[in-house]
């Protein structure tokens, strides 16, 4: 491995895993704390997600760009921002990373380290809102391109928002949606439906990037 690839990929598991700890650390909070509210717990999850986020990209986005999400970076290959084989290693530091998130999550709260969720998300409607999820955060991260200091605000707002406006509380990213099947806490999502969304999510990649290039006139990079 070159070595100039170490500290990106070092960083897309930190950042992997301290957005995981977050999501799922923040919903056994919120569940323990909400008295049996689900749109108050919803709404704590939702905000140290974004929270979180916007400190992730500030301080890691030098580093490696700030993916933390497989979907983000199947666009930004297609676009040529990074390699093929570069964005192989990312996707696979960011599921390590998202996996060893929820692992830290579960020691902090004295849970079993290894679980399977049983909370069951499926149906057109979910997909549907996977797709708009999806869509939104890249819309953010292509609009803010020529404005990169925008760029962390943009997409912690905009997960903020997902969280409430989606019907499936806005995943938006593979390597999140496979990691949150190890948790059955208030983050959860059955295994069974993992590979639904995480098609959707790759697919709404694969058709919005080209439309975001065009929409916001961005150049195609010229390197391989």
């Amino acid at each position: 491995m070159p070595p100039n690839l170490l500290r990106p990929l070092a960083a897309e598991t930190l950042g992997s895993a301290l957005l995981l700890a977050t999501v799922v650390g923040s919903g056994i909070m919120a569940e323990r704390l909400a008295g049996g509210n689900a749109a108050l717990a919803l709404l704590a999850n939702a905000i140290a997600t974004g929270c979180v986020l916007f400190v992730l990209i500030v301080t890691l986005g030098p580093v490696s760009g700030a993916h933390f999400n497989p979907a983000v970076t199947l666009g930004l290959t297609l676009r040529r921002d990074i390699t093929p084989c570069r964005a192989a290693l990312y996707v696979v530091a960011q599921i390590v990373g998202a996996i060893l998130g929820v692992l830290l999550a579960h020691a902090m709260f004295d849970l079993a380290l290894l679980q399977m969720s049983e909370t069951i998300r499926t149906g057109s409607g979910q997909w549907v809102a996977e797709s708009a999820a999806t869509f939104t955060l890249l819309f953010a991260i292509y609009g803010t391109r020529r404005a990169p200091d925008l760029t962390a605000p943009a997409v912690a707002l905009t997960i903020t928002a997902a969280y409430w406006f989606t019907a499936s509380t806005s995943f938006a990213n593979p390597a999140v949606t496979l990691a949150r099947a190890l948790t059955d806490t208030f983050t959860g999502i059955a295994p069974a439906d993992t590979p639904a969304f995480i098609a959707v999510q790759l697919a709404t990649a694969l058709l919005a990037t080209p439309f975001l290039i065009w929409l916001f006139r961005l150049q195609t990079p010229q390197h391989g």
